[in-house]
């Protein structure tokens, strides 16, 4: 009998495996409505296996230039691997409660073509899921408006990186390169098996 149980078991786990290789962790593991919009993404199904960079944003800061240094990033690392994900928030009352506003900035006036979503919270009790969960990871809360969050492939090394870091600072773009390396090393070694 315990041998037949063991077999159960074993074979439960052995079938569990794919739909677990499948699943994200608590970082992707949510689906998020998009900037100006009723439409959702899964954040799983969308950016699974991307190196991500998570951007708490807002339209009415000394920051929001940064937009332009974050657009200019996405355009040259998009095809090796990275993807920016915007959430707007009025966490540090820098946003407008309008998200045809938001929308307006970040499309219109700054070009932006990475993922936006509906604006959040982003930190304390009410912060949306991801920023939970990039909070819970790092210990780091976002202390202004454009934190920048570097997410490895399989969500398990967190970088935080402050308000101050521009997109195209040397440390914060060695980082992303090294990760972005990982990744694309990862992916070779899961094709050739």
């Amino acid at each position: 009998m315990k041998a037949l149980l063991s077999a159960a078991v074993l074979a439960v786990g052995v079938f569990a495996m794919p739909a677990m290789a499948n699943q994200c962790g608590e970082i992707l593991g949510h689906s998020m409505q998009q900037l100006n919009t009723r439409e959702s993404v899964n954040l799983c199904d969308s950016y699974k296996g991307k190196t991500i960079l998570v951007v708490n944003t807002a339209s009415k800061c000394g920051f929001t230039k940064q937009f332009e240094g974050l657009e200019a990033l996405y355009q040259q690392y998009q095809d090796k691997g990275l993807v920016i994900l915007g959430f707007p928030s009025d966490s540090f009352m820098q946003e407008y409660d309008d998200a045809e506003k938001t929308a307006e900035v970040c499309y219109l006036t700054y070009g932006v073509k990475f993922p936006m979503f509906a604006s959040s919270k982003v930190k304390g009790d009410e912060a949306n899921p991801v920023f939970k969960a990039l909070i819970a990871k790092t210990g780091e809360s976002p202390s202004w408006n454009f934190n920048k969050y570097l997410v490895s492939s399989d969500e398990q090394t967190v970088k935080h990186f402050g308000s101050r870091t521009a997109p195209d600072d040397t440390a914060f773009i060695a980082e992303l390169e090294k990760m972005l390396a990982a990744n694309a090393a990862e992916a070779t070694v899961k094709a050739g098996e």
